[in-house]
Order: C-alpha cells, then structure tokens, then sequence
C-alpha cells in the first residue's frame, strides 16, 4: 500500500499562510470584544426582570417652588429623603413607589423663612414631622414616562396626588460595584388641599403665597 506523499510548502506560502492568519485573527479579536462589550451593555441596560432600587439620598433632589407676593417664585428643597421603587421595565404598569421625606430638613436659603415653615403657620414640624407618599396606581404609560396616582401624607393630611415620571435611565454600574438608574418626578398640587392655609393680602390685592405647589424630584436609584 503506497503511502500519500506528504505535502510540501516553499518558504513564500509559508509566509503568506502565516500572513492569512494573523489577518483572520486580527479581525476577529475586534469583533469578539464588540459582541462581549453588546452581551455587557445588554444586561445592565435594564434589568432582565422587576427590581428594587433604594433612593439614593446623597444624589437626589426633592425640590418645590411657589409663587411669592404674585410676582416670582421662591424655590426650595428637602434634605433627607430615603425610599424604594420597584420597576420591571417590561411592566411599568406595576411600578411600585414609597418615598418619605424629613419636614424638618427644609431648605429655602433664608434661615427666618425656614424657621417660619417649620413652624405652626405652614408645616408645624412639631407635630407632623415627615411627608410621605405610597403609589397606588400607574396610568397613562408611554415610552418616555408614565403617571402615578398615590397617597400623599403631609400635614396629618393624606390626599390622592398625581407624579409623572420619567422612565427610569439604563442602568449603570458606578466605580464601585454599585448598579444606578434614576428618573424626575414632577407634579402640581394646592396647599391649601392639606391644610397648609396661612397668607397675608396684599394692598394691591393678591396674597403673600401662592396656593399651587410645583413639586419637581431629581432621584438617583441604587438597585438593592
């Protein structure tokens, strides 16, 4: 039986077949890392089911403004804030929210003024020290953000009020190991509906404080 007579190359295919492959290798790595980085970018973008995310009290604003003497806004905020949210990107109908903040820890920029809210004329902080607000119902769901109808405690009072949110960003994993996403809430609500009345007329008619209450949320989540 012959043996195949082993097959022989000169040194320029060896070259060339060596060039080919480093070619085929050098194209490859790229696309290897493309598809890698795309499988990364995919599971952090949103979470593959509902998650739980903690409010991220250091990088969220709880801000407010109100009309002053019929002629400009004053704008203010609240320092402490802390909550959950629960979101499945696929099911934003079931978002779930519960968000508290501490009255006392108003900040407007004049030290008499907050002084003055925190007292028995507007929030009396003695007595109701916290605002809080639990999400019953999600409406009005769209790409760009849905509403939710909830329960807003404030000043021993509790009413139903109306937050737009933003839907929450892609996710992201911060230097630390840490999984972030985040959203703006805004809503409209009267003073007045909680029981905060106080005013001073003016001479030329009008009032000191405006009744509608601009509420605008800045929140950064951190997934639990």
């Amino acid at each position: 039986m012959n043996r195949p007579t082993p097959v022989t190359f000169t040194s320029t295919e060896h070259s060339a077949m060596s060039t080919l492959t480093h070619a085929f290798s050098s194209t490859l790595a790229p696309l290897r890392r493309a598809a890698a980085l795309l499988a990364l970018s995919a599971s952090l973008s949103l979470p593959a089911a509902a998650a739980t995310y903690e409010i991220d009290a250091g990088h969220t604003n709880v801000g407010f403004k109100v009309k002053h003497m019929m002629v400009s806004w004053v704008r203010g905020s609240f320092g402490t804030v802390s909550g959950t949210v629960e979101f499945d990107a696929a099911k934003p109908a079931a978002t779930k929210v519960n968000a508290k903040v501490n009255v006392g820890s108003i900040d407007t920029g004049l030290k008499d003024r907050d002084d003055h809210l925190r007292g028995a004329d507007f929030f009396d902080v003695a007595k109701y020290a916290e605002i809080t607000f639990t999400g019953k119902e999600v409406k009005a769901v769209t790409a760009d953000g849905f509403d939710v109808v909830g329960d807003l405690n404030m000043h021993g009072v509790s009413k139903p009020a109306t937050f737009h949110f933003t839907t929450p960003a892609a996710e992201r994993k911060d230097p630390w190991g840490n999984i972030k996403s985040g959203f703006t809430a805004t809503a409209k609500i009267n003073r007045q509906d909680w029981g905060l009345t106080w005013n001073k007329a003016l001479d030329e008619g009008g009032v000191v404080v405006g009744d509608e209450i601009i509420i605008e949320i800045d929140v950064e989540l951190s997934r639990k």
